[in-house]
Parts: C-alpha cells; structure tokens; sequence
C-alpha cells in the first residue's frame, strides 16, 4: 500500500503544471466560448420559436 502512494506522489511531481498566466489565458478562452454559445443558443431558441408561433 505505501508502494501506491509513493507511486501516485511520483506522478503528480511529474506533471508540467500550468502557469497562473495559462490558466487564466484558458479561463478567460472557456467563459468567452461559453458565453457566445449561450447567445447563439437563446437566439436560435428565440428564432424557432416564432416560427413554430406562427404555425399554430
């Protein structure tokens, strides 16, 4: 069993981290896509559902 976690804390020393500035560069990458999607969406949202509107 200490095998394991000596194993595991091995692996961890072993990973590249990012730096503050990349993980804010992704941070900032991620909330501007999700905010064009979430615009596209209700625009579309908005869209179909007049057309629907206006076959009933």
């Amino acid at each position: 069993m200490n095998k394991y976690f000596k194993d595991r804390l091995n692996e961890l020393h072993a990973i590249t981290w990012p730096t503050k500035k990349q993980a804010t560069h992704a941070m900032v990458t991620v909330l501007t896509v999700m905010l064009i999607t979430g615009f596209l969406l209700t625009a579309l949202d908005a869209f179909f559902n007049k057309i629907v509107l206006n076959l009933l």
